[in-house]
């Protein structure tokens, strides 16, 4: 029988060479890709810069922000196996948003994005499929649905808020706001998307695999049992499944002629409507879009909702003049809810709910996928294949007047920033891939900052980088926010 050791031995010269011609065609490939955008000479074989990235993900991109301080604002890097470019310029992040085709750049999400949220996800659709699907998402998030949505997150919000006041405000005892508001979103965003098709255990299984995608999302992507990002990708799939029965519910309530009372029966009533079903129509394809939904009102509405609070406990000027125009409209003793005349007269809250979008936008990046060499700047071609980051949060210190300032007169109609610099407020995209729940995301926040300062006093307990920025994994500051809660006087829910 002829001994494995020495054959082994014979063949570990040429093993070993092959591998070091490997590394060397790596390093070289990343190279010739880089040409002279600023960033790492030299990177770690294989995996790249991914231990500078995963312990600590804002210092990691702060840095790429500060390599691409350059006049072609860009900076490169490498992340396991994968060549990055970080775009600082807000015109060329708008040049990326513009060229979603399949010839240019395809939005991804993520950087490991089909793996993690599936192949049917919209976030990838392209032309004729990403229409034919926004034709029905859009009439979703229009003025009698978003009426209807208003009216359940209003209970929705009051509801918590009558919970936080018993629980923190009775006893004065410090509470972390992150933790809080996530609770809110959750039930939130289920009750609008899904509403009744939910049962308290659906809930349950729901939150748990929202905070496995949470934890994938920040993981290296192994794909493996046992490892973070395959547990989040199986999370995904069960979600997926188990929305696409709650889609088939609302088929069959909707075809039996009853009203729409979430966003699931408005979509299914106008598929019923219709004299054909329409592409895209199936329970699982609605499935993922709601899957998509669900994940982006969470994650982002989770990180607007606690920056407001923040940053009107340190500006009391602008949450006195929140709380006065509020009053004259409503009153939590009124036992009525906000109407949308009402929400439309909130001019300047709204203000503050878009200042603090653009000075803390939730996603600070939106990652896409160059999928053919495509000539952005004069001087540089993005390789094929080249993961891009667009930086929402740097356009959003671009050209505003003293960006870094917050200041909800910049809507104002005098000023009308958000007019002047619209190419610059990138936080809902631009162009085919716009969010198109902006609106719905816009009014959870601003109805959000009209409730709970009309119900509560805070008072930030702060502490040393408390308001440092941490992606966990949309921004947050780093202490969660904590705060005192005390009920206002006559202000009960």
């Amino acid at each position: 029988m002829i001994s494995s050791v020495p054959l082994f031995a014979s063949l570990a010269p040429y093993i070993v060479s092959v591998l070091l011609l490997y590394l060397l065609l790596e390093q070289l490939s990343y190279l010739v890709k880089k040409r002279n955008l600023p960033g790492p000479l030299f990177v770690t074989p294989i995996i790249g810069n991914v231990t500078a990235l995963l312990p600590d993900p804002t210092s990691f991109w702060n840095k790429q922000s500060e390599m691409a301080n350059t006049s072609v604002g860009l900076s490169d890097n490498y992340l396991i196996g994968k060549f990055i470019i970080y775009i600082k310029d807000a015109e060329l992040s708008n040049q990326i948003f513009s060229n979603i085709r399949p010839d240019a750049f395809q939005l991804i999400g993520h950087p490991f994005g089909k793996k993690i949220f599936g192949e049917h996800s919209l976030i990838f659709m392209f032309s004729d499929d990403h229409k034919s699907v926004r034709r029905l998402v859009a009439p979703n998030f229009t003025r009698k649905p978003l009426s209807v949505y208003s009216s359940l997150e209003q209970k929705v919000i009051l509801r918590h808020l009558r919970k936080w006041e018993v629980n923190f405000s009775r006893e004065s005892r410090l509470v972390s706001m992150r933790q809080l508001i996530r609770e809110l979103n959750l039930e939130t965003s289920q009750t609008i998307f899904v509403g009744p098709y939910l049962d308290e255990e659906v809930k349950h299984t729901i939150c748990t695999d929202y905070n496995l995608f949470n934890q994938g999302t920040m993981a290296l992507p192994i794909d493996l049992p046992g490892f973070t990002f395959g547990e989040a990708r199986r999370a995904i799939s069960r979600l997926t499944k188990t929305l696409a029965i709650c889609v088939g519910k609302s088929k069959l309530k909707m075809a039996a002629g009853e009203n729409p009372t979430c966003l699931i029966d408005f979509w299914t009533h106008s598929i019923i409507a219709e004299n054909a079903p329409p592409p895209h129509s199936k329970d699982e394809e609605i499935s993922c879009t709601l899957v998509d939904f669900l994940f982006a009102a969470q994650d982002t509405s989770t990180s607007s909702l606690l920056w407001a609070v923040v940053l009107l406990e340190s500006e009391p000027e602008v949450l006195r003049r929140v709380r006065e125009e509020v009053a004259r409209l409503w009153s939590p003793a009124s036992n009525a809810l906000i109407t949308d005349d009402h929400l439309a007269e909130m001019k300047y809250t709204r203000s503050v709910a878009c200042e603090v979008l653009r000075y803390r936008p939730p996603a600070s990046m939106v990652p896409h996928v160059a999928l053919s060499d495509f000539p952005l700047t004069k001087s540089y071609t993005f390789p094929k294949g080249t993961i891009v980051f667009p930086s929402v949060f740097d356009a959003s210190f671009q050209g505003f007047s003293e960006p870094d300032r917050f200041d909800p007169e910049r809507y104002s109609e005098t000023r009308q920033e958000d007019q002047v610099f619209k190419s610059n407020f990138l936080i809902f995209g631009s162009g085919s891939h716009q969010c198109v729940g902006q609106r719905y995301a816009l009014n959870h926040l601003v109805l959000f900052i009209a409730m709970f300062t009309s119900v509560f006093d805070f008072k930030r307990v702060r502490s040393d980088g408390c308001d440092d920025i941490v992606h966990c994994p949309t921004m947050s500051p780093k202490d969660g926010c904590m705060v005192f809660l005390s009920s206002r006087a006559g202000a009960s829910p």
